[in-house]
């Protein structure tokens, strides 16, 4: 095999040559063609075949002509003054350190641009640039020209959401730190010998600058906790950060009393303390895979704007400013954004996204198309019926929404647990300080105190973060990205699992292909596939690309009719292709579960290829992995592979053919009144609203960047076969937490035991809270370590 120097791609029999070094297509070579003039080599020095093969036309045309309009591009810009402007491009084809290496150095390939860095985990490269020297619109152009097309847009809200919150928490871990590690300075003295000496001014002025840093502690860094325990309370609700709100103010309270009665310098460090180490490990259960997106609003699928026909007149409109009754012209491989009446041209509308359904539909002038199909065939023009935001898709992306929000949302365990927690401390707590008060109310506050700081949640609180986040970058490392640690939970749970079919339980552009009938020669092998070659129809693609590699020979009066097949005349021999009404003139029963597709030459039937759907590997060993659970198969296909499927689930019963997406969520819904927990597994926005209404939603994503409906999970496909183990594995981190909890009660007891008696004060509480905390982080993140790697889950 022939390897393209750009791409590591197979170059056939007949390979394009440049500077003696075979390229698969015309597109790499001429990317090969720009590094070298611009002395760019290094690119294929650093990595083999670094860059990336376009399946189609290298040029970008009048694609991102809508880049023109300022309305758009302001809106895609982070700055822009001053003649100069930085923008933020997702580009899902960066992959290695050449991807890098070239992304940085775009400024050799045009001096508009100033300076680029790439951000590898987020797929990102920032861009500042000259925009008197170089647009917008060329700048993508360029990146387009080198096969770094950008992924643009309006998903970009929840991510500048994300990014402040991700800010803000920083800060407060920031804040609390300083001020832990300054009041630690000056409460030094304290842990020492002899400390008792100091000069009591000394001491005082200690304490009052513990004070003063303390201050943002107590009203900004743990202003998170009091809001929450807040709210719970309004709603008749006691969750774990009431005790955790009730010790750290009690720590501060006696604190300051400490400090200002001159009895002491307090507990200030333990309090910045046990903020610091409560924030960081907040902050590492949100920072976990953020990356990902999980909350696609629909807006993120649609083409930033679409063509417009005024008076014959192409102009590029932003999507929320198309009308109804505007006239708008669809190019192939382009996604319809809005429900309209077909005016003028052939459809072939591939609605895969949104039905399940494998195959094309046909249109005619006047009929009605749905938004989220993908035109396969020539332009068209579309005449809008319904604007984008109450078009069929946004409803079908919205369904449920609401009940998503309010539904009967699983209470979490860790607020379970933290319910009676709680009201057992704060009962110990009240009840000695009634006893204690009646001697001693100096001694009572005391022991009120100490009992609250050893008995605080910490280590509650930390257990669920650290063990799950673990797990969380454990399933990551593997593929298995899971939105937040309440869905690990929600995984232990389920005993229902329902699979989409097309692109979860087969390959979404991938089927088996066979010929029967006549053996065709190798001209005529050619012939087929250069007529093939010509049609965007995934059936004529799936048959090209089967087909040995060869020249393309020119094809004469090329006629495409949707739905029936292609005809055309290649080297004066009328070549045709499609479905056998259409080639023979005659129709016969075929097998269902398969597609056919007739090869006539000069009139005369040849033959047909046969193409079945190729199942992902694992398919058996995944479902057998779900032994005990109840399966179920539901897609929007035709019975086609019925038979197959019986073979895989052992029961006709559990499968369910030609489902609409509202008849999928229908099926969730009957599932859940009859009280099962249900995963639901697909990949398309046709799943939409059964991945939001099943406890767990999970999507088979063949690239987890890019095309993932709102789900709870993102699987990579190439780790379907162990899906089965991610669900078991959430089991047994599930019992670490149990574990993890056994131990916190534990040394509650016997810290309660010597608090209630006065033999504990707050200041060696202070200190056993910590260090419980951190046994109990270390015990977690050790067994979710040491058990993934006994179940075959670590890195790879």
């Amino acid at each position: 095999m022939t390897e393209c120097v750009h791409c590591g791609q197979d170059c056939g029999k007949n390979p394009v040559i440049f500077d003696d070094k075979p390229f698969c297509c015309n597109g790499c070579s001429m990317v090969y063609q720009i590094l070298s003039d611009r002395k760019l080599n290094k690119y294929y020095e650093m990595m083999p075949t670094p860059g990336i093969r376009l399946e189609q036309e290298n040029s970008a045309g009048t694609r991102y002509a809508y880049l023109d309009n300022e309305e758009i591009s302001g809106k895609l810009l982070d700055f822009s003054d001053g003649g100069i402007s930085r923008v933020n491009l997702f580009i899902p084809a960066i992959h290695c350190s050449s991807c890098i290496w070239l992304l940085e150095n775009l400024h050799t390939l045009h001096p508009g641009i100033m300076h680029s860095h790439v951000n590898f985990v987020r797929k990102e490269v920032s861009i500042t640039f000259r925009d008197t020297e170089i647009s917008l619109r060329q700048l993508v152009e360029l990146l387009h020209t080198i096969h770094y097309i950008p992924d643009i847009s309006y998903n970009r809200e929840k991510k500048d959401d994300h990014q402040k919150a991700n800010r803000r928490m920083i800060m407060k871990i920031g804040v609390a730190g300083f001020a832990f590690g300054n009041i630690m300075l000056l409460s030094f003295p304290d842990y020492l010998p002899g400390g008792e000496a100091i000069d009591k001014l000394m001491a005082g002025t200690f304490g009052i600058v513990s004070f003063i840093l303390a201050l943002p502690v107590i009203t900004y860094c743990s202003s998170d906790f009091f809001l929450s325990a807040f709210k719970s309370l309004r709603k008749k609700i006691i969750n774990i950060d009431l005790p955790l709100s009730l010790g750290i103010l009690a720590l501060f309270i006696e604190s300051s009393y400490e400090i200002f009665s001159g009895n002491g310098t307090g507990y200030m460090d333990s309090l910045a303390g046990l903020l610091f180490f409560m924030l960081i490990g907040r902050w590492y259960q949100s920072r976990t895979y953020q990356s990902l997106s999980f909350d696609r609003d629909y807006r993120s699928y649609f083409p930033i704007a679409v063509t417009m026909l005024r008076n014959d007149i192409e102009e590029f409109v932003q999507l929320p400013d198309v009308k109804t009754g505007d006239i708008i012209l669809v190019r192939n491989g382009e996604l319809i954004p809005v429900d309209s009446v077909l005016l003028e041209g052939e459809g072939s509308i591939d609605y895969s996204f949104v039905t399940g359904e494998s195959l094309p539909v046909s249109k005619k002038p006047g009929d009605f198309v749905f938004a989220g199909g993908k035109q396969t065939a020539a332009a068209i023009r579309l005449q809008v019926v319904k604007e984008v935001a109450q078009s069929y898709l946004t409803q079908l992306w919205n369904e449920d929404r609401l009940g998503e929000e309010s539904g009967a949302q699983m209470q979490s365990v860790i607020n379970k647990v933290s319910h009676y927690f709680t009201i057992v401390i704060l009962a110990i707590a009240t009840v000695s300080f009634i006893y204690w008060s009646f001697q001693d109310i100096g001694k009572a506050v005391y022991i009120f105190a100490s009992i609250l700081i050893v008995a605080c949640p910490c280590a509650l609180a930390l257990t669920i973060p650290f063990t799950f986040g673990n797990v969380m970058r454990v399933f990551g490392r593997n593929g298995f990205y899971i939105k937040n640690t309440a869905v690990i939970e929600n995984l232990t749970k389920t005993d229902t699992v329902v699979f989409d079919k097309t692109g979860t339980l087969t390959h979404a552009r991938t089927m088996n292909v066979n010929w029967e009938g006549e053996q065709l020669s190798e001209q005529e092998q050619q012939m087929v596939r250069s007529l093939a070659r010509n049609s965007t129809h995934p059936l004529s693609v799936i048959v090209s690309e089967w087909l040995p590699l060869s020249p393309l020979k020119m094809v004469e009066n090329y006629r495409e009719i949707a739905g029936m097949g292609i005809v055309g005349s290649i080297e004066n021999h009328r070549v045709m292709l499609g479905a056998r009404k259409f080639v023979a003139g005659s129709e016969m029963s075929e097998e269902s579960r398969v597609s056919s597709v007739y090869v006539s030459i000069d009139n005369k039937l040849r033959g047909f290829f046969k193409l079945e759907n190729s199942y992902r590997e694992g398919l058996e060993t995944v479902i057998s992995g779900f032994k005990g659970f109840q399966q179920h198969m539901v897609s929007g296909d035709n019975d086609s592979e019925r038979e197959n499927l019986i073979k895989t689930f052992g029961s006709e019963n559990s499968l369910h053919f030609n489902q609409s997406p509202l008849d999928k969520l229908e099926f969730i819904n009957q599932l859940k009144k009859q009280g099962r927990n249900v995963i639901m597994i697909g990949d398309g926005l046709n799943d939409a609203g059964a991945l939001l209404k099943a406890d767990v939603g999970i999507t088979i994503a063949d690239d987890i960047y890019h095309f993932s409906p709102a789900c709870d999970a993102i699987l990579k496909s190439s780790e379907f076969g162990r899906l089965h183990r991610f669900i078991e594995f959430s089991g047994i981190s599930l019992r670490v937490v149990y574990a993890s909890y056994t131990i916190s009660f534990l040394y509650n007891i016997v810290g309660l035991s010597f608090a209630v008696q006065g033999l504990l004060s707050p200041v060696v509480a202070a200190i056993l809270m910590p260090l419980s905390s951190i046994s109990v982080v270390a015990f977690a993140s050790i067994s979710v370590s040491m058990l993934s790697r006994f179940k075959g889950l670590n890195s790879h």
